[in-house]
């Protein structure tokens, strides 16, 4: 059921303290391990499609990037698992991060609907960190230069499918069994920062001899003796799609969660019924890279569409694997979050390289974020910026090159400052203050922050964690891209050699330090049942959000036709050819069609046409073009699987048309038949 966006809006208008509506930080009870029958569990699936048409893409920070079709539908699909009577909501959301805006949208939404069932503490959010999703949900304006500012759109379309997939997760919750198993995938990431992996100290090089992290860790969902869905971790870079794209995708995790659910267990996301869920997500990938030749749209082929298969089979069929040798988890759930303020946090000796205190610092950028990674893409939100060509929200905000202090450059050290941004007005560009979080899902601990974590500085987390619960480290994972979004943590070591990853690392040297600490404290919490200091308070710049893009205006078509007309029809094809056809469209802005579709790809039978594909599905790829000042023009291509039934096709195209009135309307084409042999 769609949530109820003026409501929230309006009970936080009226004041309603964030705290109270998210529910207190509860003391964990002493949790014994449940004697009533193990988990009960619910799955539930939504489509997060945004704009499909002239939207900056949120990954890559190109302004020319803007989205003109769809090749994969983002979706966000929820877990939730309940034991001992403690529950926790675990969403795996496949877009480019997870913003704080989302993150308190979604617990304001949740909170108005099911009262403290579902807390900042119980729901964890994870992106899968596609680059070709729709940008502009941030509150941050690092995050926003490439989208001309705020999106409300686009928020919405994430809070929306965020909150819908974890009510139908609650409405399936019922009694099941969880497995935990493990494998190895060894030919789906490259280190793309070898030079500064290699500074790290040899003990922690020799847990990832090949300098990538092959581990893949799959929890498995059964009713019965049928499973129903699994959960997915493995560290690669959502990258395949290259920075040319202009597409809408979920890229390789997308492309493995359809080979699972659709491919193998036939589910069709538009027919109401989930038969299967499969998330595939991501750990501490900062700096594994799924292009093996170590160029963007490179390895293992040079065609980006087929290493989006490829990378997402090879992690499908790990996921298998792992799932193959999956053994009953002990049924037991629980969950803690506190906030601390990366700006300035005195680290314990205890837990830094020299055995001395530091203090990590106010956000700053290098000039290697500048550069970009090599290996995957641009990096600096909004640019490079191409001489010439001024960004309006830059401009707004007084530009990009503020002086720094002498005493941040010390802080930072040895980083060559580019952008001061947690200095800069009118508000810091990136947060600051950020949510760490613990849970446990049966013999599996996840700690989740919001950061890119490179390899090892997950392995310090995962150690600290583990050290503290006294519990073996392959029992603990680092959940990267959560509830936040604050780019990068390298090792001190990796710091210093100020790659793209280091540059990237906001806070300074020592943010991993203050994350082991932090961590560790917050483990500590958890092994003794007991409430950790909240901490700061997050900030809320929302009522400062401007947008220099512009509405699309009343759609119109071509001299002689009209609204649906097909401009180019189909011809016949056979199994395993492909099939094109373009209509007269409107601006896809005008409806997004979330949870619809703007192509069905029809096959007659005896009881009337029925849908065989749409572009939510990897064989039809949806292409949108401007025609003139207003006139659109939708390109469908349905390349026809070997599998295809023969018979009589044909296409059909909704959208919804702008009028001169301002009025919405809907608008139905129809191409020739064709058949497939």
């Amino acid at each position: 059921m769609p949530v109820n966006r003026r409501a929230v809006l309006a009970a936080s208008t009226l004041g309603v303290p964030l705290v109270a509506a998210l529910g207190a930080i509860e003391a964990p009870k002493a949790r014994a391990e449940s004697a009533r029958g193990g988990f009960e569990f619910g799955l539930g699936i939504a489509d997060l499609t945004g704009p499909a048409a002239e939207c900056g893409m949120m990954g890559y920070s190109q302004l020319e990037q803007t989205t003109a079709g769809i090749h994969l539908r983002p979706r966000a699909r929820a877990f939730v698992i309940e034991s001992g009577g403690n529950r926790v909501a675990f969403v795996a959301v496949e877009n480019g991060a997870l913003f704080q805006s989302v993150h308190r949208g979604v617990l304001l939404a949740l909170a108005h609907r099911f009262g403290d069932r579902y807390t900042e503490r119980n729901v964890v959010l994870t992106s899968t960190h596609t680059h070709s999703s729709c940008g502009g949900s941030a509150h941050d304006y690092a995050y926003t230069l490439a989208t001309l500012g705020f999106q409300q759109q686009v928020y919405d379309t994430e809070v929306d499918g965020i909150v819908e997939a974890i009510v139908a997760a609650d409405a399936d919750l019922g009694p099941g069994t969880v497995a935990l198993g493990r494998a190895a995938l060894r030919d789906a990431s490259v280190n793309r920062s070898r030079v500064a992996f290699d500074r790290n100290p040899a003990e922690d090089r020799a847990v990832f001899p090949d300098a990538i992290d092959p581990a893949v860790t799959t929890v498995v969902f059964r009713r019965g003796e049928r499973e129903v869905g699994a959960l997915t971790w493995f560290a690669t870079h959502n990258t395949s799609m290259t920075n040319k794209n202009r597409l809408i995708s979920s890229d390789n995790k997308g492309y493995a969660s359809y080979a699972a659910e659709h491919l193998e267990h036939g589910v069709r996301h538009l027919d109401g019924e989930l038969s299967y869920l499969a998330a595939f997500v991501q750990t501490n990938a900062g700096d594994m890279s799924p292009n093996l030749a170590l160029a963007p749209g490179v390895g293992p082929t040079d065609d980006e569409f087929d290493n989006t298969r490829i990378i997402g089979e090879r992690q499908y069929a790990a996921s298998k694997a792992a799932a193959g040798q999956a053994v009953p988890m002990t049924s037991a759930i629980d969950s803690m979050l506190c906030y601390i303020d990366l700006a300035a946090v005195t680290v314990d000796g205890r837990f830094t390289p020299d055995g001395a205190p530091h203090r990590t610092a106010p956000a700053a950028a290098g000039l290697s974020l500048a550069a970009g990674s090599v290996e995957d893409g641009p990096g600096l939100p909004g640019g490079p910026i191409p001489e010439g060509v001024r960004n309006p929200l830059v401009d707004f905000l007084g530009g990009i090159d503020h002086p720094h202090p002498a005493w941040l450059a010390d802080a930072q050290a040895p980083k060559a400052i580019f952008a001061p941004l947690g200095l800069m007005p009118p508000a810091p560009w990136v947060p600051n203050v950020v949510p760490i979080q613990l849970i446990r899902l049966g013999d599996l601990y996840v700690a989740a922050a919001g950061a890119e974590f490179t390899i090892v500085a997950g392995l310090r987390v995962r150690r600290a964690v583990a050290q503290t619960l006294g519990v073996d480290v392959e029992q603990v994972l680092l959940q990267g891209y959560s509830n936040a979004y604050h780019q990068y943590v390298t090792t001190p070591e990796e710091y210093d050699a100020q790659q793209y990853e280091g540059a990237s690392t906001l806070f300074g040297r020592y943010t991993l330090c203050a994350y082991v600490q932090e961590f560790t404290r917050l483990a500590e919490a958890f092994a003794a049942g007991s409430a950790p200091d909240r901490g700061p308070a997050p900030r809320d710049i929302s009522a400062i959000q401007p947008n220099f893009v512009a509405a699309p205006g009343p759609d119109s078509t071509p001299v002689g036709r009209n609204f649906g007309d097909v401009v180019r029809q189909p011809g016949s094809t056979v199994r395993g050819g492909r099939v094109e056809a373009e209509f007269v469209s409107a601006h896809p802005k005008h409806n997004p069609r979330r949870g619809g579709t703007f192509l069905e790809v029809q096959r007659r039978t005896a009881n009337g046409w029925v849908r065989v594909a749409n572009e939510g599905e990897w064989d039809v790829r949806f292409h949108w073009r401007k025609q003139d000042a207003a006139v659109s023009i939708a390109h469908f291509i349905w390349d026809v699987p070997g599998a295809a039934e023969p018979g009589t096709h044909r296409f059909v195209h909704f959208a919804d048309a702008l009028g001169a009135d301002g009025v919405a309307r809907p608008i139905t084409g129809t191409s020739d038949e064709f058949e497939v042999r």
